[in-house]
């Protein structure tokens, strides 16, 4: 039985069952029916990619404020000493040198800010911002992605369920025209190959239905996967979606509008446009880098000296020490570059290659998305078309082996003509529901596209 998926880009879309909203899914929770919005919102509740990209987007907000502390306050740092001399030393009241044991103790307080840096520490802050934008549009991007991998493996699913389910009803039905067969054998009315050629088309459904049964195992392990639902629990997909009626009505879809905002809504599109403000901040970074640096610091300190064991030395309390030994000092520095081994040049042409590759990125990335949106209007247009004429030769085989399965019931079909039937009957099912999965998947890319997620849907 073939799969309903062939390009990844078909895969782009949901259904509308997705709008049914949910409760989140506890791991716990094994024993319900899962929808596709219920699997989709389990799968990114227990992403380990999404969990990985949370703490990305943590540590972009931790730069962030670091980058702004950074810029509009000093950093501050404090002291202190205590040491012990046992040996020659200079006397801190009448600076002569002494033979006797003294202790040292001292105090200070400092803070320094950096008030023009070629505005690195402006830019450092806009760049911050930038990531934390990105982080947020590379979450939901992942979670798109997500989202397309869980529909892609529960829509093999239902497909192969489905099938398995028509050819275990066609096994019965076979079943039940060997045994009339053989019935009518025994009187005479049909010959020995007929019936033979009757067992065999009962082995070719059942080796049918085993095959089929196993592709949905197969899809189901795959699905399961994707959500990162526990293998050893089971898990019970909803199928009603398949009996929904489907309704012709033709959405009129504007290209234009649907592309301009999908360039200024798509995660990729953001991600890119991010890329580049991000290059062009760090290019301007670089520019200003040839220019001098001002910073302004300042600082108090205080000692406190004696003589242990010396009566003889006459030492100032620790209070009068503490004021009288302060002092406080203020600084303002300027610093110019002049030669670094042009290593500011290179710098600086290293980040007009970065601009101009995130430029480039992002004009690839605009086309993209407008190419894109143009073959999802085209294929859903295209899926519509297939689905209405799908559905119209499903229609009349069906009416043709209900006919012939009358006819053979009353011995007027041969087997061989009987068998040719019933496989056409079962290949324009399987197509009608592959177009019918189809159309859903081509419908929802364009409401992706129109700026509704895929589980919002």
């Amino acid at each position: 039985m073939k799969k309903i998926f062939t390009p990844i880009i078909l895969i782009l879309a949901a259904t509308q069952c997705m709008a049914s909203g949910s409760d989140s899914i506890s791991a716990a929770d094994t024993s319900r029916t899962m929808t596709l919005h219920d699997c989709m919102e389990y799968a990114i509740e227990y992403s380990t990619k999404n969990e990985i990209q949370r703490l990305d987007n943590a540590d972009a907000r931790t730069e962030r404020r670091d980058a702004i502390l950074k810029t509009f306050t000093p950093s501050v740092s404090a002291g202190t000493y205590a040491y012990s001399n046992f040996g020659r030393a200079v006397d801190p009241e009448t600076n002569t040198y002494i033979n006797t044991t003294s202790f040292n103790n001292g105090y200070s307080l400092s803070a320094s800010i950096t008030l023009f840096n070629g505005f690195s520490a402006i830019n450092n802050i806009r760049i911050s911002q930038t990531a934390v934008k990105m982080g947020i549009s590379q979450e939901e991007r992942l979670r798109d992605e997500l989202c397309l991998a869980v529909m892609e493996a529960y829509f093999n699913v239902l497909y192969h369920t489905e099938m398995t389910e028509v050819l275990r009803r066609q096994v019965e039905n076979s079943k039940a025209s060997l045994l009339l067969m053989q019935k009518q054998y025994e009187a005479g009315q049909k010959s020995r190959p007929d019936v033979a050629q009757m067992e065999a088309d009962l082995a070719d459904r059942e080796y049918q239905l085993e095959t089929s049964f196993n592709s949905s195992q197969d899809a189901l392990l795959t699905l399961k996967s994707v959500m990162m639902w526990p293998v050893e629990e089971e898990l019970e997909i909803d199928r009603t979606m398949i009996d929904e009626k489907y309704s012709a009505l033709v959405e009129e879809d504007r290209a234009d509008e649907i592309m301009d905002y999908a360039v200024s809504s798509q995660p990729s599109a953001l991600i890119a446009k991010g890329t580049m403000d991000k290059a062009k901040f760090a290019l301007n970074t670089a520019r200003w880098q040839f220019l001098p640096s001002l910073s302004l610091s300042g600082g108090w300190s205080t000692s406190y000296y004696s003589y242990p064991g010396n009566d003889s030395y006459a030492v100032p309390s620790f209070n009068s020490q503490w004021k009288n030994n302060s002092g406080e000092y203020i600084q303002l520095s300027l610093s110019f570059p002049i030669y670094d081994r042009l290593s500011r040049f290179s710098n600086l042409s290293k980040k007009k290659n970065e601009y101009r590759r995130a430029e480039a990125q992002y004009r690839q990335t605009v086309h993209d998305i407008k190419s894109e949106v143009r073959r999802a209007i085209q294929d859903k247009t295209s899926a519509r078309k297939s689905l209405v004429l799908a559905m119209k030769r499903s229609k009349a085989q069906e009416a043709t082996y209900l006919l012939h399965d009358k006819k053979m019931r009353q011995g007027m079909v041969s087997p061989i003509d009987y068998q040719t039937i019933t496989n056409s009957f079962l290949n324009s099912q399987a197509e009608e529901l592959n177009a019918l999965l189809q159309y859903y998947l081509k419908r929802s890319v364009v409401k992706y596209y129109k700026g509704i997620s895929y589980i919002n849907q």
